[in-house]
């Protein structure tokens, strides 16, 4: 098989692999529950990664005449992390790594690779550029510009410097080309893939009426967070409310107006979890139920939250075609026990707390 059709399935192979890789890292960390900066990840773990893989390329060549084979895939390596990762490496960081590399390959006695070097930063820091200001209808034709111009000057250094012959020049300025195209359409393709998949994910896992997340996704969070409380010893909290006399809204109103209770409702519960902490999280569970999960707090730790939430729910009205509908709920709160064997049973122990404050009279807090 032709080297660059191998190398093409090698190029495409290491950035799917990256792509497993730091998915694989993102979904671990928030299993764990450890909050990270996506940026800060994507741009350490692209860094690492490209690092590793350029270097060990590299170093089956070191100190050969021919040490230039590999140079159009870490050129790929460079554009990837500059323009399709979006990292910014300043230049204060950029230059030790090129500086380290130079010595490694042996080459900082060369003034044709000192001007490799300072093309090769140019090169990371116009793509990087290119990403930042892409506000043009055809960021592929100055994509693929920039990619001609400085390829073409990298590989002129390199011919100069391994006086390598005007046809093999051109040949693997040719390759590159080509590399840098199958690249970004590659990118672009698995780019579209993954923000349809994330769509339809947050579709699933979202209520559509009330943009809060749904039963779908309490379902896998409240497994998650059982497990881990359970053989962890951490305090877990749940309460679940629903809206007084909801059906006779409906009646009354019609439909309309009870989709707009039930919108002010979530907007009023989730300005008061924005206010104390991110971490507890609101679904809509059923027609105008509603769990919140309380991670780490214990019963009397949620009490404020959940007072807080109650005196707000219990003293708002909706205005509906010149009509004031007056809301009213009724929660029901309680936290894991050693007796609850599945999620099942935290839930069922919550949804009888429900059940009293309802039967008592409504408009009121049960909890044990």
């Amino acid at each position: 098989m032709a080297p660059f059709v191998t190398g093409i399935f090698f190029i495409l192979g290491v950035f799917t692999l990256y792509q497993v890789l730091y998915d694989w890292v993102k979904s671990l960390l928030n299993v764990k529950g450890i909050k990270f900066s996506e940026n800060l990840l994507n741009a350490w773990f692209g860094v690492l990664y490209m690092l590793i893989f350029i270097f060990s390329m590299q170093s089956s060549l070191v100190g050969q005449n021919i040490s230039w084979e590999f140079m159009n895939f870490q050129i790929i390596a460079l554009i990837y992390c500059a323009y399709f990762l979006n990292i910014r490496l300043p230049y204060y960081f950029f230059i030790p790594i090129v500086l380290v590399y130079m010595f490694f390959n042996n080459s900082i006695g060369y003034w044709q690779s000192w001007c490799h070097a300072i093309t090769l930063m140019s090169t990371y820091w116009s793509f990087n550029y290119l990403r930042r200001h892409e506000n043009h209808d055809h960021p592929f034709h100055i994509y693929i510009v920039l990619g001609i111009v400085f390829g073409a000057l990298m590989w002129f250094f390199v011919k100069l410097k391994f006086s390598l012959s005007w046809m093999i020049f051109l040949q693997e300025w040719g390759y590159l080309v080509l590399f840098e195209m199958l690249l970004y359409s590659y990118v672009v393709m698995i780019l579209r893939d993954s923000n349809l998949k994330m769509h339809l994910l947050d579709f699933a896992n979202h209520d559509a009426l009330t943009k809060t997340e749904n039963y779908a996704a309490y379902t896998s969070e409240i497994k998650y967070l059982f497990t881990d409380s359970s053989h962890n010893k951490l305090n877990l909290s749940m309460l679940m409310f629903d809206i007084d006399h909801f059906k006779q809204v409906n009646d009354t109103y019609g439909h309309l107006a009870g989709d707009k209770v039930l919108q002010h409702v979530v907007d009023v519960v989730q300005t008061v979890i924005d206010e104390n902490d991110s971490k507890i999280k609101l679904y809509r569970t059923g027609g105008e139920e509603f769990n919140v999960l309380f991670p780490g707090y214990d019963l009397n730790s949620t009490e404020q939250i959940v007072r807080e939430m109650f005196g707000a729910l219990n003293h708002t009205t909706v205005e509906y075609n010149g009509q004031t509908i007056l809301i009213s709920v009724s929660m029901g709160i309680s936290q894991i026990s050693k007796k609850d064997q599945e999620p099942a049973d935290f839930y069922k122990r919550v949804d009888n707390n429900l059940y009293r404050s309802k039967k008592n009279g409504r408009m009121q807090i049960t909890a044990d």
